[in-house]
């Protein structure tokens, strides 16, 4: 710029500020021509459009794309941006509901498992996740977050909860035993205010994103009951103020209407499940802001797979029991305008991620809605919407293709066959051998 203006100090400043801007927007690499492109924000369809992609990002949407630039061409299906599932549980064996199979399933074992489970949720067009917590105190979770990062391994984008912050005989408490059996006390198990403060940051201190909390009881687990609050509002209250003060947010795993209310009045950022809510507790979600992530089909699908996975009997009544209370609750959040994001919650990745587009529009959300929840919602939930979450300008180029029109019909979700991360193509029709994942089924 400097020698521009010492030779030609005024034609020249005009043209050196335009080929700085050409510079600093980059020039497209390559492009992908979308049949239909849909915009997320507002339900729009544009017809034949080119998204040009710079590096790892999309650098704007166009009707024709430059010369010499090489096209990939999805002209026979439906682009939308990658999709972002906000209640994954990575380290999940997706074989096994079993109690005995998961005490002897070691912690090395489990991080194999999330590599594995998070080359399906690629497969399935999820190009980030929020995991929502896990049980090993030394978080491999966050390995695998930055080791995603690095490229050491293939997966969505990871903002990760750290421990799954629970009281003593509490949903998360992890040892369902007899009382002769003494084992130390879980490092995520807080039974008072001062407790959970230290839980809460100790997960921020070794690279939570998000923060945990256990509100209520849970279904899964044979030793809790989901219509009693756990965690006291004195304490969900200080772990939002300790982790709000650290720049981190707070999700609460919450069935019972009691624990969800008291959870919302603690200030948390999104209730998960919330299963039993009630007028009064959607009319303090919808006051204070407060996200939900119903995982509709987990629950559903519990009920398909029965005990066939070593899964509790005592849990499976609890699941029958609650499976009742989804859809009032569920259909109440709407009336609120209650702000809902796609969360599955399942561990058989493979079976179930794409299924809960098909639970929240039987549930009463829209087609948009439902993609919503798992794009332009997910993103501003997590703080991530200048990245992921839409095709625009500036955004990563997380794309993904399906055959049909979702809108239509929210079942052609369940069958991505393209799938672009960050420009990089991991799945595509037109080379199935690309990039094959293993599948268990």
């Amino acid at each position: 710029m400097t020698r521009c203006l010492a030779l030609f100090p005024a034609l020249a400043l005009a043209v050196c500020l335009h080929a700085a801007n050409a510079q600093s927007a980059g020039s497209p690499t390559q492009a992908v021509l979308a049949g239909k492109l849909i915009d997320v924000r507002t339900g729009n369809v544009r017809s034949l459009a080119y998204i040009l992609i710079a590096g790892d990002r999309v650098q704007s949407i166009a009707d024709a794309a430059p010369a010499g630039v090489p096209v990939t061409d999805l002209s026979a299906y439906t682009v939308l941006p990658g999709l972002i599932d906000a209640h994954a549980h990575i380290l999940s064996n997706p074989t096994s509901q079993s109690i005995a199979d998961a005490l002897k399933t070691s912690i090395p074992q489990s991080t194999l498992w999330g590599v594995y489970n998070l080359r399906l949720w690629l497969d399935h067009g999820f190009t980030s996740l929020r995991d929502a917590c896990e049980g090993p105190p030394d978080y491999p979770q966050f390995a695998l977050r930055e080791s995603q990062k690095r490229g050491i391994i293939q997966g969505p984008r990871i903002t990760s909860a750290g421990s799954c912050v629970s009281l003593t005989g509490g949903h998360g408490d992890g040892a369902p035993f007899s009382a002769d059996i003494d084992l130390p006390r879980g490092r995520n198990v807080a039974d008072t205010v001062d407790d959970i403060q230290h839980v809460v940051r100790r997960d921020i201190k070794y690279g939570a994103d998000w923060i945990k909390l256990m509100a209520t009881g849970g279904v899964m687990d044979p030793i809790s009951d989901f219509h009693v609050q756990e965690l006291s509002e004195a304490q969900m209250a200080a772990a939002v103020e300790t982790a709000h003060r650290a720049g981190k947010k707070v999700m609460a795993h919450a069935e019972g209407a009691v624990g969800i209310k008291a959870a919302v009045r603690a200030g948390v950022d999104s209730i998960e499940h919330g299963t039993m809510l009630d007028e009064e507790g959607a009319r303090l979600m919808e006051e204070h802001h407060t996200w939900l992530v119903p995982t509709l089909y987990c629950f559903q699908h519990d009920m398909e797979t029965g005990l066939s996975k070593g899964r509790d009997p005592d849990s499976f009544k609890k699941g029958q029991e609650i499976l009742s209370a989804q859809g009032p609750a569920f259909k109440l959040a709407l009336q609120h305008h209650i702000r809902i994001v796609y969360g599955v919650d399942d561990d058989d990745v493979d079976e179930s991620v794409s299924k809960e587009f098909g639970a929240l529009v039987r549930g009463g959300l829209p087609t948009l809605g439902a993609l919503q929840a798992a794009t332009i919602n997910a993103a501003t939930m997590l703080g991530k919407d200048q990245d992921v979450g839409s095709l625009e300008p500036g955004r990563y180029a997380d794309v993904i293709a399906v055959k049909g029109d979702p809108l239509s019909d929210i079942t052609v979700m369940e069958h991505v066959d393209f799938v672009m991360q960050g420009g990089k193509i991991l799945k595509d029709p037109a080379h199935p051998d690309r990039n094959p994942v293993p599948h268990l089924h």
